[in-house]
């Protein structure tokens, strides 16, 4: 068996990032750029006023002073001559701030009579204008490559004027699970047997993680329509299996796709949950083969899965987050294997995360890993730890999980 850190180092680098395409601004969030992104101006194009008021001439601005208003400039219509002494023009938020001008007298500052303003409040030069390029100038890199795009992102590059984006395209996963039991929710239940959950959840975490899942149909426990599924996966960006690799007379998930060419680099990972964990390559498909329990499943799937889609989606890659916490409750030393409890999160006034994991940690417990906030990572021969030990924790709500 080989460690969590290393399998999921050995599955990384058998992956490449997805070619790059060209999408509407409108359609690229949550995209990763496959190139920097270039502002095509500079923003704001000249110097403009922040606030409602008065452009004029900071000597001119001396409390009680009167200026002759000689034009109105409202955004989008620059006023086209130069304000001398005594002058002032009208501003509004967004005004280009006219040539002579550098100061800006607030509105509520002032008294308007007539063609005439009267200053109330002594202004300072410079203030409540921004200048040109003060966001951005044309030819900076306002968003790099391999960044998600969030509606903040989208913003910027509209702001940078670009229409259209250079991105990854989404990996594509198709999800497979085994077994003659497996039922989808709401078919017929065979005797003995059980609904899939593992499909669904899956699908959904590579929604969340950027992909597109493809669902295939549940293979049943024989050779030939497990191995048919490599004629499936052509043009999929990795293949997720779950059941079938683990040890029983049943487990065929290995021996069928190597009869159809796959090449195994390795098979169980010392942990727990998720022990028969495998990874190949069915031509030039990765595959990942996770466990059949839907805890043993999800729980590799948040430490190998989502890695790899962070890889294809072209983001760069880091292990899941991980917080400091003390335990609510004791728990027991640790074997051989590195161990991931399910537990529950509690904010202590001070900020204090306070973990308890379930007593129970039993991998087909799907609602224990629904209720649970976090995982609580215990590593290979870690010694009992009483409450209030330290301890180290994956948060779920950081995945989007």
């Amino acid at each position: 068996m080989i460690t969590v850190e290393e399998a999921r180092g050995r599955i990384l680098s058998a992956l490449r990032p997805t070619p790059a395409e060209v999408v509407a601004l409108a359609g690229a969030w949550n995209r990763v750029t496959a190139e920097p992104v270039v502002a095509r101006l500079t923003q704001p194009p000249a110097d403009v006023s922040a606030m409602d008021g008065y452009a004029l001439r900071a000597a001119d601005g001396t409390p009680h002073a009167s200026l002759s208003v000689i034009g109105a400039a409202p955004a989008g219509h620059p006023f086209a001559g130069i304000v001398g002494a005594g002058q002032a023009v009208r501003l509004f938020t967004g005004s280009v701030v006219p040539a002579g001008a550098d100061a800006v007298l607030l509105q509520e500052d002032a008294t308007r009579d007539g063609d005439s303003v009267r200053v109330n409040e002594a202004v300072t030069g410079g203030r409540h204008i921004r200048r040109a390029g003060q966001d951005f100038a044309a030819g900076d890199a306002v968003i790099p490559a391999g960044r998600r795009l969030t509606a903040r992102d989208i913003g910027l590059a509209a702001a940078a004027n670009h229409p259209w984006l250079v991105v990854h395209r989404p990996p594509r996963v198709a999800i497979l699970a085994t077994g003659d039991e497996i039922a989808l929710p709401g078919e017929p239940i065979p005797p003995g047997g059980i609904v899939s959950s593992n499909s669904h959840a899956l699908a959904a975490l590579v929604r969340a993680g950027g992909g597109e899942a493809i669902v295939l149909p549940v293979a049943r426990d024989d050779d030939a329509a497990i191995g048919a599924v490599a004629d499936q996966v052509l043009g999929m960006d990795m293949l997720v299996t779950t059941g079938g690799a683990s040890v029983g007379d049943h487990d065929l998930v290995i021996a069928a796709l190597q009869a159809r060419g796959m090449t195994l680099d390795f098979w169980q990972i010392a942990m727990r949950p998720g022990k028969p964990l495998l990874f190949g390559q069915l031509g030039a498909t990765p595959v990942l083969g996770l466990p059949g329990n839907p805890v043993s499943a999800l729980v590799c799937a948040i430490l190998f899965l989502l890695p790899a889609l962070a890889r294809l989606s072209g983001l760069a890659v880091a292990p899941p987050p991980v917080s400091a916490a003390v335990l609510g409750a004791t728990v027991k030393a640790n074997d051989q294997r590195a161990d991931h409890l399910r537990a529950t999160i509690v904010v202590e006034s001070d900020g204090q995360l306070v973990v308890t994991p379930f007593p129970v940690q039993d991998s087909a417990m799907l609602r224990r890993l629904a209720l649970a906030d976090a995982l609580v990572l215990r590593p290979p021969h870690a010694p009992a730890l009483p409450a209030g030990a330290r301890v180290e924790v994956i948060r779920l709500d950081s995945l989007g999980l």
